[in-house]
């Protein structure tokens, strides 16, 4: 990307022109700062799940019929599946699923909590003001939305645009994880609270989850916490600290 792009949209997230201060962390390097369990000699990052994953595995094992329930469905059915969801009482008050959006080869996959009321409107994750933040963020590290992929854990808008339920994302969860395994993407964009505590299975705060590298699910695909498009529009003093993740995130992807 050329120097006056780059100025371009850093200046959509309201940041400067930045310099490297030194040599890009290596994704093993980036581990050993993670809550990943100490290796054994040989043993590879991938294969060493994080505290946060292994509590995740814990709970999905606790709950393997309705994690498996989309196993093996592909796109196309998928879809239909969340389009005709009756799981949850989310289904009587929205408009239309929001199913995600973007390249099905893509090697970013950005997470979020839940469709807003314009998402329920339109039928995609991420538009409106925030959907243009998150746009701008992208193009920050080089990538188009058009190069990622993007959904939600929850493919219905909650009424009020309220937190999901703890019973709401763990039966709507199946979805994505089989988004996940369909997409096999590199690494993983989790951004928000809500986001990454139910990708995580973990009440920690935002700010003690993010420049970690986490693992997510049976492929253990890294996992990079960050905040909320919305969030930052609200507190966009917080900007600067997205854009360390957006760039720790784009260092791990380079490494796997």
């Amino acid at each position: 990307m050329n120097s006056a792009l780059r100025r371009e949209y850093l200046a959509a997230l309201g940041l400067g022109e930045w310099a490297v201060r030194g040599k890009p962390v290596p994704a093993s390097q980036a581990a050993n700062t993670s809550p990943l369990v100490p290796r054994a000699p040989g043993e590879s990052l991938a294969s060493a799940p994080s505290t946060a994953s292994a509590t995740a595995g814990a709970t999905a094992g606790a709950s393997a019929g309705p994690a498996a329930r989309e196993a093996g469905v592909d796109w196309g059915e998928l879809r239909a599946r969340v389009a005709a969801c009756t799981r949850c009482s989310l289904s009587a008050t929205r408009t239309q699923t929001v199913f995600g959006v973007g390249n099905l080869r893509a090697e970013w996959l950005v997470v979020g909590e839940a469709p807003g009321a314009e998402e329920d409107r339109r039928g995609e994750p991420f538009v409106g003001r925030a959907g243009q933040l998150l746009n701008s963020m992208l193009r920050a590290v080089g990538l188009t939305r058009e190069q990622v992929y993007i959904a939600n854990v929850l493919k219905c808008r909650p009424p009020g645009n309220r937190d999901p339920s703890l019973s709401e994302a763990a039966e709507c969860l199946p979805y994505l994880e089989q988004q996940i395994a369909l997409l096999k993407p590199k690494i993983m964009l989790a951004v928000g609270r809500i986001a990454a505590q139910n990708l995580l299975q973990t009440d920690k705060t935002l700010g003690s989850l993010r420049r970690q590298v986490h693992r997510f699910g049976i492929s253990q695909v890294p996992l990079i916490v960050t905040y909320h498009p919305a969030y930052l529009l609200r507190t966009p003093a917080d900007k600067r600290k997205s854009w360390e993740d957006l760039k720790f995130a784009r260092d791990v992807c380079s490494h796997v």
